[in-house]
């Protein structure tokens, strides 16, 4: 073979290897759509209207609560694999909704092998997403989730956001570990259309903006319901905005080839020591201040 052309093969062949390597980029306006604790209207109400939509989703199911015996307000299986046939993302939540503890850890294989028993049971593949359940994590369950095949996993908005205030951060790809993506917004029945745009401006620089909701509406838990209208208004304005939007598991094409970070929490800690340097800044001077406000208004 002339050298010439062995060299040209050689560049093609390194070309398409670097390139199924690499991720892609993100653009703006991704939206990672969550709903957790098998509520009856995600077949109900969701179901329908990001069918029409031609939305993506994540749907964490749950045995916990009166799951077994309230299907008024909780989903069957058969549900919950029509959902799956539908294209739709079906991910663990665990059996009991056991909030992770250090004490508890021991217990979280066997919650995660009886959902993906069940899903099995239904036809669904075993879940590669996972929600902690309540937002609350431990660092040393990260091994277990990935013994159990688990590759990323939705965390709540803190410890940089405060749990009351239903918010977080944009989930940064390389940057946040895998197993500890941070809710960006979590839905609550004071919203308006305009903490649901608050959440998608975010989703820029490669940030992309992940939203948590329970019931649409909720019967069990009012504390996250969201109404029907309300929910209905914000899905479209998501269509009308020209947002993407993707389950949990479609995060991948962003992540294939980026490493996880060594420290699980390193993304954490870094955006909770800006913002005690933020608040230990002093005061800046009026005209400081002035010239700030003019910046920022431009």
């Amino acid at each position: 073979m002339p050298r010439r052309l062995l060299a040209a093969l050689l560049y093609v062949l390194v070309a398409l290897t670097a390139s199924a390597a690499a991720p892609a980029s993100v653009p703006d306006k991704v939206v990672v759509l969550t709903f957790d604790d098998a509520s009856a209207s995600h077949h109900a109400v969701a179901r329908p209207l990001l069918k029409r939509l031609g939305f993506g989703a994540t749907f964490f199911i749950t045995e916990g609560f009166t799951f077994r015996t309230n299907k008024r307000d909780y989903l069957t299986w058969e549900q919950i694999a029509e959902l799956h046939r539908e294209g739709f993302e079906i991910g663990n939540h665990t059996r009991d909704h056991l909030g992770i503890t250090e004490k508890n850890v021991p217990r979280l294989a066997e919650q995660l092998e009886a959902i993906a028993a069940r899903c099995r049971e239904h036809g669904i593949p075993a879940p590669v997403s996972f929600a902690w359940p309540g937002n609350k994590f431990h660092p040393s369950a990260l091994l277990v989730l990935e013994t159990a095949g688990i590759r990323f996993a939705r965390r709540g908005g803190e410890p940089e956001v405060p749990y009351a205030k239903g918010g977080g951060v944009p989930y940064e790809p390389g940057v946040d570990h895998p197993l500890l993506i941070p809710t960006t917004a979590d839905a609550r029945p004071v919203w308006t259309l305009d903490h649901v745009k608050a959440a998608v401006a975010q989703a820029r620089n490669g940030r992309i903006t992940v939203l948590q909701f329970h019931g649409v509406p909720d019967g069990e838990h009012p504390w996250v319901n969201t109404p029907r209208e309300s929910f209905e208004e914000y899905m479209l304005w998501l269509k009308e905005a020209g947002c993407t939007v993707i389950a949990l598991r479609d995060v991948a094409r962003y992540t294939e080839g980026r490493p996880a970070p060594t420290d699980p929490m390193s993304a954490i800690n870094r955006r909770l020591q800006a913002a005690d340097a933020q608040r230990a800044a002093p005061s800046a001077g009026p005209n400081t201040s002035s010239k700030a406000g003019a910046s920022a208004s431009k």
